[in-house]
């Protein structure tokens, strides 16, 4: 049985599904997964908390689940999160040294408690810290700062931040199914954790992730975060477009997207239909598949516009050498890689886990855990090789310890170092 001291627990609280994991870290320093469990969200709408009641019965439920498992309840669970106001923005923050010349850990951690306190718009708050890169005395850029000879310091952060609201929701809600909340952790940020490898890291890459109910990305360079963004749809506007698009009901328009539906209308085969069956006295129906791509490629066309403007803010969509990785569920359509390369003019794949587990490695090739994936990693990655003020041995409370994020891992020792159908007519019942 797993003990609390060595083992974390993360959620990804999505739209259409909660996922959560429990893992720890071997005598090797390998993932072994402990447990997962899946149910279908409940109280959240785009991303947002829309309901306390309901979206806390349904954590305490998964949670459950996945305490079976364990025998033991969590101490903590971190969580993944994306509601579509999160947003990182920019922070540069400045100190001379206070050792003989050169660069000491607590020079580098008054540093990081500044940019944790920077007071930013009203009624947001900063979440995650995430050192990009050090100055040296106005000359040379280091990765490793702690060191360094130089009389003055210079970091530059991006801060992951969400309105407090957002902050003060989740707490209630962890709190209603008798749990402590732990890291919040930008969703898209996990999920590149889960897919992305260091070398597209460097070259510059962008993870694109379609969820039910918003798209995430993320961007980076040089092994250095460089922008994030929720565009406020995803996979959820789709279904409801093909259910007035077609007239039928939801549950069947969603049915009808994952069993037959494909993200370009020119590709599919005006000769094939799908029948969908009469209820009530209603006669059945036919939709022929390319209405239905024509359907579905005309909402993926504007949320892939609304992310090109967000590449665009990146400052850096002419330096992206890898392209664009895609995962999510809406990703699974059929062509829906050209469809992204038709749109972005850019190169794309699809996402694949750049994670291994030591145990049930088939299992973590599902999508759907790719961002608890990443979550777990991060928050393996932080308390695996001890906290962060024992590394740069600054004394501190454990209450303090516990301020910042999994992304500052490693913070003294450099930059953040991200890693069917058979050709007939079907009948849809």
């Amino acid at each position: 049985m797993a003990s609390k001291q060595n083992f974390s627990v993360v959620v990804d609280l999505g739209t259409s599904k909660m996922v959560a994991l429990a893992g720890k870290l071997t005598e090797l320093g390998k993932m072994e997964i402990l447990g997962t469990a899946q149910i279908s969200s409940k109280g959240i709408k785009r991303g947002v908390i829309v309901n306390i009641e309901e979206a806390a019965e349904a954590l305490g439920d998964l949670l459950d689940l996945l305490e079976n498992q364990l025998d033991e309840k969590p101490e903590q669970v971190h969580v993944a999160f994306a509601g579509s106001k999160m947003q990182t923005i920019d922070y540069r923050a400045t100190s001379l040294t206070s050792g003989e010349g050169f660069v000491t850990a607590p020079d580098v951690q008054r540093l990081l408690d500044e940019a944790e306190r920077v007071e930013i718009q009203q009624d947001y708050k900063v979440v995650q810290v995430i050192p990009t890169s050090y100055i040296i005395d106005d000359e040379h850029e280091v990765e490793k700062p702690v060191g360094s000879t130089g009389r003055k310091i210079e970091a530059h952060f991006k801060l992951v931040v969400m309105p407090t609201q957002y902050v003060n929701n989740l707490k209630l809600v962890f709190d209603k199914a008798g749990f402590e909340l732990g890291e919040i952790v930008h969703a898209s940020l996990a999920v590149s954790e889960a897919v992305l490898s260091s070398e597209e890291k460097e070259v510059g890459v962008i993870v694109m992730d379609f969820g039910a109910g918003t798209t995430n990305i993320a961007v980076f360079q040089d092994n250095v975060l460089k922008h994030t963004a929720v565009v406020p749809f995803g996979g959820q506007v789709v279904t409801n477009d093909i259910k007035e698009g077609c007239s039928i009901f939801l549950k069947k328009a969603e049915l009808l997207k994952v069993k037959y539906g494909q993200a370009m209308g020119d590709f599919a085969d005006e000769q094939k239909v799908v029948t969908i069956a009469g209820e009530n006295g209603w006669e059945p129906r036919d939709i022929s598949f390319k209405s239905l791509a024509y359907i579905i490629q005309a909402r993926l066309e504007e949320i892939i516009e609304c992310v090109n403007i967000q590449i665009e803010k990146s400052g850096i969509e002419n330096n992206l050498g890898s392209g664009i990785v895609i995962t999510g569920g809406t990703a699974k359509l059929d062509n829906m890689i050209s469809l992204v390369k038709f749109k972005t003019a850019m190169d794309a794949r699809n996402a694949h886990p750049v994670i291994h587990p030591v145990n049930r490695k088939e299992e973590f090739r599902n999508p759907e855990l790719f961002t608890a994936l990443g979550t777990l990693k991060l928050m393996l990655s932080s308390t695996g090789t001890g906290t962060v003020t024992e590394r740069v041995q600054v004394k501190s409370s454990k209450k303090k310890e516990r301020r910042f994020g999994p992304l500052f891992k490693d913070v003294v020792q450099g930059a953040l170092n991200l890693f069917d159908t058979d050709g007939s007519d079907a009948e849809l019942n």
